[in-house]
């Protein structure tokens, strides 16, 4: 990407609003959309962390407005717009990057904080969100909704089920969202990021006796993935896998799938299941 983080801020004064803020890929975006020149929506349950961030982007000469929200929140969601709109008048981009993700085997799955938690936020809450700010894009005749989603909304993998259905859920939603308003001038793009290196992982509680991961050279960082959620508000695109070697698993995954289901099966599920890499 050509894209600098550092880059000199522009006049460019469009607003966007980015849920999940307080840390990780939200945080690194807000960055790099304030030294891009855009007024910045910061979103997030931790104000603490939103305010200090906030300053951040100010001490650099951007605008932002740190709006304490629960995307399982109606009530949040409605005040987070409302204050938006009252500020600055309307929403050029609408981010949606809040989620989170608790892996393990489905009968494991606590029934409240693993299962229906994940739907209510990476799924409702992108759905609430996006309800919420579209009437100010359709009178206005124009704006971008960028979708959070994840290789699991591509590639469904073991111990991933709720994550990977709460993502196929963004990505449908994504896709018929695109159809319906297009002919305001409203963009829809979903960005699918491969491993990201950043707290996820630690919230997700992830524990695998054979050790597999995302390899080092394909990881991503926060900034990348805030780069390319730029890149594609710049340049509005349907959808972005990266890092871009990924696409290989997701055609392999559409046109063996017999071959993806025997190898996860052999060298990860049987393994997991029986106490493997001892």
């Amino acid at each position: 990407m050509q894209n600098n983080p550092q880059s000199k801020i522009t006049n460019h004064k469009s607003t966007i609003l980015i849920t999940g803020a307080s840390s990780g890929i939200g945080a690194a975006a807000a960055r790099a959309f304030g030294r891009a020149g855009y007024r910045v929506v910061l979103a997030a349950r931790r104000m603490e962390r939103l305010e200090r961030l906030a300053d951040e982007i100010r001490g650099e000469g951007g605008e932002a407005l740190p709006v304490r929200t629960d995307v399982s929140s109606l009530d949040d969601i409605e005040n987070l717009v409302r204050v938006t709109l009252e500020r600055w008048g309307g929403i050029d981009v609408l981010f949606n990057n809040a989620g989170f993700g608790r892996m393990g085997w489905l009968e494991e799955l606590d029934p409240i904080e693993d299962i229906q938690a994940q739907i209510q936020v990476n799924l409702l809450g992108t759905i609430q969100v996006t309800r919420a700010a579209l009437p100010n894009m359709i009178e206005r005749r124009g704006g971008h909704v960028i979708n959070m989603a994840s290789m699991a909304g591509l590639v469904a993998t073991p111990t991933y089920t709720l994550y990977a259905a709460s993502k196929f859920g963004v990505r449908g939603f994504s896709d018929a969202l695109r159809r319906e308003v297009g002919g305001y001038g409203i963009k829809v793009s979903v960005i699918y990021p491969g491993g990201v290196a950043n707290e996820f992982g630690q919230n997700a509680r992830i524990r695998r006796k054979t050790g597999l991961t995302t390899p080092g050279f394909l990881r991503l960082s926060n900034e990348d993935v805030a780069l390319a959620a730029l890149k594609l508000a710049r340049r509005p695109r349907r959808s972005l896998i990266i890092p871009w070697p990924m696409r290989a698993v997701v055609w392999l995954n559409a046109w063996f799938p017999w071959l993806i289901d025997w190898g996860v099966e052999r060298y990860f599920v049987s393994k997991e299941r029986q106490g493997g890499g001892e």
